[in-house]
């Protein structure tokens, strides 16, 4: 398991065992979507996205508050003699995709869309002859 992936598993076990005591994330339910860890091992960036809906800044800004702790339960558990610095980041990931989502569906581009034919003939080209002449 690479280690962005084993520090995913140890923060996401934190969080669902509410191993966290400030108040700020009590009672948050939160989902790491991917830790990125730097080719030194030196720091690491987490996205997170409050489960069930929130403010993800407000999120990311009590995690990197509570970030020490996080740092020293990560050594812990996956026995690190250091462990590298962790910041968390709102995962906007979601955001582009559902925007993505609506501009495929938008009248604009399903009409673009319509006229592309799917046997592979453009939109002027009646006849499927790719010469565009007689034969």
């Amino acid at each position: 398991m690479r280690v962005g992936e084993e520090i995913r598993h140890v923060l996401a076990e934190l969080f669902v065992e509410g191993r966290l005591h400030d108040p700020e994330l009590a009672d948050l339910r939160i989902t790491v979507t991917e830790v990125k860890v730097s080719p030194d091992l030196k720091n690491a960036s987490a996205f997170v996205v409050p489960f069930g809906g929130g403010d993800p800044e407000a999120l990311a800004q009590s995690l990197n508050h509570a970030a020490p702790f996080l740092r020293g339960e990560i050594a812990h558990a996956l026995k690190l003699r250091f462990a590298p610095q962790i910041r968390f980041h709102p995962d906007k990931s979601f955001d582009r995709a559902q925007r993505l989502d609506q501009l495929f569906h938008s009248p604009e581009i399903a009409r673009d869309l319509g006229e592309t034919k799917d046997d592979g003939r453009g939109p002027n080209d009646q006849d499927g002859d790719d010469e565009g002449g007689e034969r």
